[in-house]
């Protein structure tokens, strides 16, 4: 019978360490084992390896016992006793799963009872760490899955293809899917702290309730959370609408910018809403504010002719492969870093497809007035397929000009810059115009108007907050800055 006081010092052993590294609690073990027996121990695994031993311990007796740590590991044996030249060794295989790791101990001098009863109690608890470290695993893997899936989701959603949303998740199709309108409400936060506040949330579908939390994967500190809208389109259900108001209320360094209520397959507007939004809601005292924006550009133009001009302007690119053009298309919303991560590429991958297109287009997609002009065409035509010359064929194409001259471009454009005029002694409408000037780069723009770098961006910031756009990274905030000027100047 084993001596209590042994035990206890065995259980001593495990305690410290086993939610931390299973992998060392085992050497531990092992080499405590060995101290208590005066012998060599080795766990073999599966496949034959020593996974772990004590420093001495011979590989060529390991070698000799090979036929017996087949049977061992095939099932065929539970345990085995043997001697190879001077040394008596004790086998007992571990677990029941088919191949079994086996602990084999080698002493000079046969094993009494209550040491190999010993060595049968360390095997036990050496199994059951590596069932731990398993359980570890396969709950990482199903977390790191859960992540793709939501990921993949929410891109889908971006695409508009709520049909394919449901095709990717057949079988445990997430409750946010069977609601037709959605508000985002996008969380900035320490990047550390978005694992744990999805894992909070998170069920055991890998869902959160009928909402769906994301990890950015472009902004690093930003956490994208995706819920559903009741019929009456107002109350926002989902369990997770009050829990990021109290996170931000409680936590100094959190905003959260709330998009307006859209179609699933508007979700990449609720996303562009929902960023306008938190750029704003950094300058408010309750760091939360909503997306009170206007009507786009692009709808506001005369259907026909704007359609006209925008499928010309992109006839060089028609033919160009689909991922040159969703690189394109996501280049004017992100940075390239941000796009090469998102697509899982390089960055020099992003830059060679860019280039392809400003060949083709003749722009230069460094200069904001470029991408701008670009994110317009495509807002208007969203690249159709087949019937591509269809409306084309039957308007003459006006130029860019003349659409940006009518009546309802003037009003859009007046009103969105009037807060400039009002709210500010016009310091940031200068700073504002230098900027997109200065192709958006700060530095250059301190340095044409004399002032700080600290100050151009103090300025942006307010700009932010009097526009609701954001426009410290790239993205429609700065296109439409670009379209209002551009009216601006030319209209009466």
């Amino acid at each position: 019978m084993l001596i209590p006081q042994v035990l206890d010092e065995l259980l001593r052993q495990l305690r410290p360490r086993v939610w931390r590294d299973s992998d060392l609690e085992t050497q531990t073990l092992i080499d405590w084992l060995g101290r208590q027996l005066g012998a060599e121990v080795a766990l073999v695994d599966s496949a034959g390896k020593v996974e772990v031993s004590t420093a001495r311990s011979a590989p060529d007796i390991l070698a000799d016992l090979q036929p017996v740590l087949t049977q061992l590991s095939s099932g065929q044996l539970a345990a085995a006793a043997s001697q190879v030249g001077m040394v008596h060794v004790q086998c007992e295989a571990l677990g029941r799963q088919v191949p079994r790791p086996v602990l084999v101990v080698g002493s000079p001098l046969p094993l009494t009872r209550e040491a190999l009863a010993l060595a049968s109690h360390v095997g036990a608890m050496v199994e059951v760490l590596r069932r731990v470290r398993q359980a570890d695993d396969l709950a990482l893997r199903h977390q790191q899955a859960a992540a793709r899936l939501r990921l993949a989701v929410f891109m889908a959603l971006m695409a508009g293809e709520v049909t394919l949303a449901r095709r990717m998740t057949v079988g445990a199709v997430p409750p946010l899917l069977n609601t037709e309108r959605l508000r985002i409400h996008l969380l900035r936060c320490p990047p550390s702290d978005r694992g744990r506040l999805i894992d909070a949330y998170q069920d055991a579908s890998g869902y959160h309730g009928r909402g769906l939390m994301v990890r950015c994967p472009v902004y690093d500190h930003h956490l994208i959370c995706l819920l559903p809208l009741d019929h009456d389109g107002d109350r926002v259900e989902g369990g997770l609408a009050a829990p990021l108001r109290a996170l931000v209320r409680d936590n100094p360094h959190y905003a959260l910018g709330i998009s307006a209520p859209v179609s699933l397959q508007a979700t990449a507007r609720a996303y562009d809403q929902a960023r306008h939004a938190l750029a704003v809601a950094g300058h408010t005292p309750e760091r939360v504010a909503g997306y009170h924006g206007r009507p786009p550009l692009a709808g506001l133009l005369p259907r026909q002719q704007a359609l006209a001009w925008a499928r010309a302007f992109l006839e060089p690119i028609r033919e160009a492969p689909r991922l040159t053009l969703d690189i394109t298309s996501l280049a004017l919303n992100f940075p390239r870093s941000g796009v090469a991560r998102l697509l899982d590429i390089s960055r020099n991958t992003v830059t060679a497809h860019l280039k392809r297109v400003q060949d083709a287009l003749n722009l230069n997609l460094q200069d904001p007035r470029s991408r701008a002009e670009l994110a317009l065409a495509l807002a208007i035509t969203d690249l159709p397929p087949a019937d591509y010359n269809a409306v084309a064929e039957q308007v003459m194409a006006a130029s860019v000009d003349r659409l940006l001259s009518t009546d309802a471009a003037i009003t859009w454009a007046h009103a969105f810059l009037q807060p400039l005029q009002s709210g500010t002694d016009r310091t940031a409408h200068q700073t504002l115009r230098a900027w997109i000037e200065a192709g958006t780069d700060a530095q250059r723009t301190a340095q044409n108007l004399g002032i700080s770098r600290t100050t151009v961006r103090a300025h942006l910031r307010t700009a932010e907050q009097l526009l609701k756009r954001s426009l410290q990274t790239p993205g429609p905030g700065i296109h439409d800055l670009v379209h209002a000027f551009r009216i601006a100047d030319r209209a009466p």
